[in-house]
């Protein structure tokens, strides 16, 4: 990775969004759903799913990042989990904020495929060692991303859940 961080403002991003939105309609894609990999593919499956008309947007909350290059073996869904007969012969828009190793994107991909018509990725950043390749990318990068809703630390730090007694 270099050095540098590529830094995304968000008049760049508002921009950014309603081009990949573009790119998915140049192809004549029309997603049923757009299915967002949160946290931070929330914003762009937003500006995506208003741009391109679709007013399914489910989500999956997928942990793997933990810190700046720090991230756990592998990605874990975190609850509440999708209903994978919710998304039954549907075409589903993936979308994320950026491609990395691709292992999350990788992980949602191999949720859908058994119940899903079409599954195909949209990401603003795609890097080159991302195990998965995009049909949709805005830009592709080999540095860190400064995302602007994620660049600035927490107001506040939560605590790790403490254990709930056993009844």
């Amino acid at each position: 990775m270099s050095g540098s961080r590529e830094l995304l403002s968000w008049s760049d991003f508002g921009e950014a969004s309603r081009r990949l939105a573009q790119l998915v309609a140049d192809t004549g894609y029309e997603p049923d759903i757009i299915l967002a990999v949160a946290r931070g593919g929330l914003l762009p499956a937003a500006a995506v799913a208003y741009a391109l008309d679709v007013k399914n947007l489910f989500t999956m909350n997928v942990e793997f990042y933990t810190g700046v290059e720090e991230r756990l073996d592998f990605p874990v869904m975190l609850p509440p989990l999708l209903d994978a007969v919710d998304l039954k012969g549907a075409s589903v828009l993936v979308a994320d904020d950026v491609a990395d190793t691709g292992a999350t994107l990788k992980l949602v991909k191999d949720f859908c495929a058994e119940q899903v018509r079409d599954v195909r990725c949209a990401v603003l950043y795609e890097k080159p060692r991302s195990i998965v390749r995009c049909e949709y990318v805005w830009r592709r990068t080999d540095r860190w991303i400064d995302f602007p809703w994620s660049s600035q630390p927490p107001l506040r730090v939560r605590r790790a859940p403490s254990a709930v007694p056993a009844p």
